[in-house]
């Protein structure tokens, strides 16, 4: 079970470290609104679990980027909203966290940053150099360097997200996931995720691709 008192305490200073030295509202009702929406029910793989994960990933990364709070904030509002027939998700999360940062007391230019990583989470791609975007989007893929058993909890929960798919339409779009991952240039971004998850994740999804596509193969 999730520390909700111990979440509602990490959003809390993440928001005033956005805030700076400026003043805003009680954060209580966001982190409220917000864990709210991260207990759904339609979320199987995304949810608290997850969140903290990547929070507790970001802080281990924190050191590479420029904006740690930024990117804490952006890793609350990433999968905010989710629902897992709609294909829009990142960019609905981008907008809440538009419409909620500057009510909390949050700059226009870091809550414009908290957004541009949480659209980044689409693709996982980011440049060269941005360095909050590479920390926020190694701590969401560290998943994929699970151990054995971890990974397979993984791909279960995703595929109870999607369990209104029929098998052979989840196959091939969780293909395409793979491979659009395979085909980044490295999975990971930061220095501690190329050398400690980088092997570990290409070998796991390399490894689901080619037990998705037996799974596709007529039988002898």
């Amino acid at each position: 079970m999730a520390d909700l008192d111990a979440l509602r305490s990490r959003f809390a200073r993440a928001l005033d470290g956005a805030r700076g030295s400026a003043s805003g509202p009680d954060p209580a009702p966001y982190a409220g609104n917000l864990l709210a929406r991260w207990q759904e029910p339609q979320r199987h793989y995304h949810t608290l679990a997850h969140l903290t994960a990547v929070l507790d990933r970001v802080d281990a990364l924190a050191e590479y980027a420029d904006d740690p709070d930024a990117v804490r904030l952006a890793a609350w509002f990433h999968d905010a909203v989710y629902q897992p027939d709609r294909s829009e998700n990142e960019e609905r999360s981008a907008r809440l966290a538009e419409r909620a940062l500057p009510e909390a007391g949050v700059s226009g230019a870091r809550t414009a940053e908290v957004a541009r990583l949480v659209r980044l989470t689409a693709g996982h791609d980011p440049a060269d150099g941005d360095r909050n975007g590479q920390v926020l989007c190694d701590a969401d893929l560290a998943v994929l360097a699970s151990p054995p058993s971890a990974y397979a909890a993984y791909t279960a929960a995703v595929r109870e997200e999607y369990h209104f798919v029929p098998n052979d339409a989840f196959r091939e779009g969780r293909a395409a996931v793979l491979r659009q991952l395979l085909g980044l240039p490295s999975l990971f971004r930061t220095p501690y995720g190329r050398e400690h998850w980088e092997a570990t994740a290409r070998y796991n999804v390399t490894a689901e691709l080619e037990m998705l596509s037996l799974k596709d193969s007529p039988a002898p």
